[in-house]
């Protein structure tokens, strides 16, 4: 049996326990809920609820949307309606009914006593006419002061009789994976809602535009959320709840949010001037792999490789040329591709910029004076989709190589200027078909060196496995744009 002194000394442990239990537990817990509460209460005021009205699309169309609408439709309230009769469309048939009206439900939140409210440009676009309602149930007629469809960012303007509440900027560079963070919308047209969850991200890129650093939140964003403040614990915006990743339509816990430091010096510039202006480099980019980094001579996989120069751009005056990379911009490095498009848009329109290229295997330190760029080119610039990739004979690389000829030519649509070595066909080879190669790509360059038949390129390949390179550089063109890729010479 123990002792008294012993029974005495366990009694007093488990005193200790309880009380480091209670003084280190019992905050933790009752911290956030508080927190939350204090906020929701503090913020709430200055959040509110965006219809938009808009014409139904005709039936005569299809009622078909553009990608980004689709993109975005599940940030919408009801948006159906009979665009005509759904008949047959007879050259009888009595003609259609005007188009009824559509209402687009959205959030924002106000950044200026005045009534200035941001809020996303999907929300409002198109819109015939655009009513805010505050946390009161007030209704307001707001007109557009400005937006921005590349960042689908706009800012709208409301006349109030009384000095309205205002929310305030964070820095959303400081937000940490793991942070709590808070959202407040009107998800479904409910009303001022308030979700909370953590930063599950950040620099997620969505494919939804150049500049994609979405914030990305398990906090629940839903339908008419689109538009709306993401905070921190301080209170702060740290972010405007744009779009989700939801097969069912519905919140699973994945939605982004466009980044305070990102949206903040856009919604400026509309506040100031009404429209966005850009810096402009006119050159066409794409990531370094590590292949390519090998091939360059680069130490790892890093900054942005220029596959085209824009003829008549600031970097073709200044003297970049396709196969340099770009490894930083005004002091800044640049290790990912995407970096560079959203640095060179922060830049002023006719300052001069230093930047840092690698050409020939070593640093080279340049000037160029940044152009404004055009936003419709922006918009217009896709991507050319890659084609079917049939069987065909491998003659180099897994790729089965021919001349240009008339017949060729026409087959492909090649334009006149065209020159190089064409794929005519591709094997199903996994290291081919990973880098998106089809038949009617041009073998424009191997290594530095333009090339003009099938002979020159397989002589490049040849010289390759004897300096015993692991893979070789290829600058491949379709529909006049260019992009590099680097494929093991171990193939056949």
């Amino acid at each position: 049996m123990p002792s008294r002194s012993m029974r005495s000394a366990h009694r007093r442990l488990a005193v200790a326990a309880a009380l480091a239990l209670a003084l280190g537990s019992a905050p933790a817990q009752a911290r956030a809920p508080d927190g939350f509460a204090e906020l929701a209460e503090k913020l709430t005021p200055a959040v509110v609820n965006i219809a938009s009205t808009h014409k139904a699309p005709s039936i005569i169309n299809g009622g078909q949307g553009t990608p980004f609408d689709e993109f975005f439709h599940d940030f919408f309230g009801e948006r159906d309606g009979d665009g005509g009769d759904g008949g047959g469309g007879s050259k009888d048939a009595p003609a259609q009914p005007p188009r009824p009206l559509q209402q687009s439900l959205g959030s924002g939140f106000i950044i200026d006593p005045s009534g200035l409210v941001v809020t996303n440009n999907h929300v409002i676009d198109d819109a015939g006419s655009i009513t805010v309602t505050l946390s009161d149930d007030t209704n307001l007629p707001a007109e557009v002061v400005g937006r921005d469809v590349v960042t689908d960012l706009a800012l709208l303007k409301v006349e109030a009789k009384q000095k309205l509440p205002v929310l305030a900027w964070g820095d959303s560079n400081k937000a940490r994976v793991g942070d709590w963070v808070m959202a407040i919308g009107d998800p479904f047209g409910l009303g001022g809602t308030v979700t909370a969850g953590i930063l599950s991200a950040r620099a997620r890129e969505i494919n939804a535009g150049p500049y994609d650093d979405f914030l990305q939140t398990d906090a629940s964003i839903n339908r008419g959320n689109s538009g709306g403040p993401m905070f921190n614990m301080a209170g702060e915006v740290i972010g405007i709840n744009t779009a989700i990743y939801s097969p069912s339509g519905g919140s699973i816990g994945i939605g982004f949010a466009i980044p305070s430091n990102l949206a903040r010096p856009i919604i400026e510039q509309l506040r100031a001037t009404g429209k966005v202006e850009r810096g402009w480099l006119g050159v066409r980019i794409q990531p370094v792999t590590p292949p390519i980094a090998e091939n360059l001579g680069l130490d790892r996989a890093k900054g942005a490789l220029v596959t085209d120069v824009d003829s008549d751009g600031p970097a073709a005056a200044a003297g970049i040329q396709p196969g340099d990379v770009v490894i930083g911009f005004d002091g800044k490095p640049v290790e990912r591709s995407r970096q560079l498009p959203r640095l060179v848009a922060a830049a002023a329109a006719g300052k001069e910029m230093p930047l840092t290229l690698w050409r020939d295997g070593k640093e080279m330190p340049l000037k160029v004076t940044i152009g404004m760029l055009d936003p419709q080119k922006l918009l217009a610039a896709r991507a050319p989709e890659p084609e079917p990739q049939p069987e065909a004979t491998v003659t180099a690389l897994g790729l089965s190589l021919a001349r240009i000829t008339p017949q060729l030519r026409q087959r492909f649509r090649l334009g006149e200027t065209a020159s190089g070595v064409i794929v005519v066909g591709v094997t199903g080879d996994a290291s081919v078909a990973e880098q998106g190669i089809s038949p009617g790509d041009i073998v424009a360059m191997v290594g530095h060196d333009a090339v003009a038949t099938p002979e020159e390129v397989v002589e490049k390949i040849a010289a390759a496995r004897q300096a015993q390179h692991r893979s070789i550089l290829l600058r491949l063109e379709r529909k006049g744009a260019g992009r590099y890729v680097a494929l093991p010479v171990e193939q056949g």
